[in-house]
């Protein structure tokens, strides 16, 4: 009989592990929309989140503010950017060379996304990539490549995953299917899209694992405080928000009435989802971070307890520099 493993021994391993935060947000369309969302990146800094990513639009339509609002966020802040990229539409020589740029600028985390068709029909450019399986795979082959330049931090790979079935997908059990293969193809994590009813996510879960899928999924939570958002989204996912959610939410005579309402939703759904042993929480911020803030706030989250504040390290060194 082999002898008991020293790591086994240690019963204070398998103790209460910290809650990741992280926040979801896009490059600004205007100047004034830049000012907005800096201040917003302001306020959620101080919540000191293990990361936020940063939204790739369709073919890479907002590329170069991407990766502009990526480089400040590494040169003007403690946070740590993950960068969406998607793949649709880009050869692997073109997103090779993007992946390459984003590593230059110090990124170490990607969501690799297939992206959204083009809506007008038109298939693909003649070799460029088609699944979020085979931006994956590319993004393993340019880290072993660089392997000797990212020795103070490998690349972590995040897909997306679906608590309901995709709208392009036949089947749930398809959907999981595909998060299996991203998963072989060297994915680390998985963000869920958005959903409305608390059994969504452990459901997920749920045939997630029994399917094989051990990498950690984590809850992507909107804060459900404005009805036409909630509308939309809806719409996008393919699923029906709670009717007593939309009705209370309509009801509401004043925008505070409504935060209230979608802020307790919101919480609610959240903690249904750690409840269900969720690694961490996603929060979509759409560039704004009261409501964001709201949600956190309601939310007894285990956070690591950091030695010293990020901010105040960094604070001084400008303080020094100035």
């Amino acid at each position: 009989m082999s002898p008991p493993s020293l790591i086994d021994a240690h019963s204070n391993l398998s103790g209460i592990a910290p809650v990741a935060l992280s926040y979801e947000l896009f490059p600004p369309r205007s100047p004034a929309a830049a000012e907005t969302l800096w201040t917003t990146i302001r306020e959620l800094e101080a919540t000191e989140p293990d990361y936020v990513s940063v939204t790739y639009g369709a073919s890479g339509s907002n590329r170069d503010t991407a990766v502009e609002l990526i480089n400040r966020l590494l040169l003007e802040t403690t946070l740590r950017p993950l960068a969406h990229l998607t793949c649709v539409g880009n050869t692997a020589g073109e997103l090779a060379e993007i992946i390459g740029e984003l590593l230059d600028h110090g990124v170490r985390g990607i969501l690799a996304l297939r992206g959204d068709l083009p809506k007008d029909g038109t298939l693909p450019a003649s070799g460029s990539l088609r699944y979020a399986q085979d931006l994956i795979e590319l993004i393993r082959r340019v880290e072993q490549r660089r392997s000797a330049l990212l020795c103070a931090g490998k690349i972590a790979v995040g897909v997306a995953a679906y608590p309901t079935r995709h709208p392009e997908s036949p089947s749930e059990g398809h959907d999981v299917e595909v998060l299996l293969a991203k998963q072989r193809s060297g994915a680390d994590f998985a963000i869920t899209q958005v959903f409305f009813h608390a059994h969504q996510y452990a459901d997920l879960v749920s045939r997630a694992r029994r399917a094989g899928v051990t990498i950690p999924i984590i809850p992507g939570v909107m804060p459900l405080t404005s009805l036409r958002r909630v509308k939309r989204l809806s719409e996008l996912a393919g699923v029906e928000p709670a009717p007593e959610l939309m009705e209370r939410l309509a009801a509401s005579n004043t925008e505070a009435e409504a935060r209230g309402i979608g802020v307790r939703a919101t919480v609610d759904l959240a903690n249904a989802a750690l409840d269900a042993g969720a690694p961490g929480i996603h929060l979509y911020t759409f560039n704004e971070h009261a409501h964001a803030l709201d949600v956190l706030d309601k939310l007894a989250l285990p956070r690591p307890a950091r030695p010293g504040s990020r901010l105040h390290a960094v604070a001084r060194r400008q303080e020094m520099a100035s």
